[in-house]
């Protein structure tokens, strides 16, 4: 699989926001795995830490990974967190 674009981090919400994203996290998800280009999204609610929720995204290469940053970056979802923290890091494989 070269010139997949992986990502794994975190999204680390205040206990505020809690709420918020669980509701809207569903949609973003539905939304990510629809999208061509696609091939795994999952955003998971951590056991240890309700308001941290592990990242795992694989894209088939730059251009799929590219075009769900401008749909998320248009999108509800982006408009609701653009101000919670993540933490994740980008590889190729």
């Amino acid at each position: 699989m070269a010139g997949n674009i992986v990502l794994n981090g975190t999204i680390s919400c205040t206990q505020g926001d809690l709420e918020m994203v669980v509701e809207r996290v569903k949609d973003h998800i539905r939304l990510t795995r629809l999208e061509v280009g696609c091939i795994k999204f999952d955003i998971i609610q951590s056991q240890d830490d309700p308001c941290v929720f592990n990242i795992s995204e694989r894209f088939v290469d730059q251009a799929a990974f590219d075009a769900h940053t401008a749909r998320t970056r248009a999108s509800l979802w982006w408009e609701k967190t653009k101000h919670i923290p993540r933490d994740i890091q980008k590889t190729t494989e």
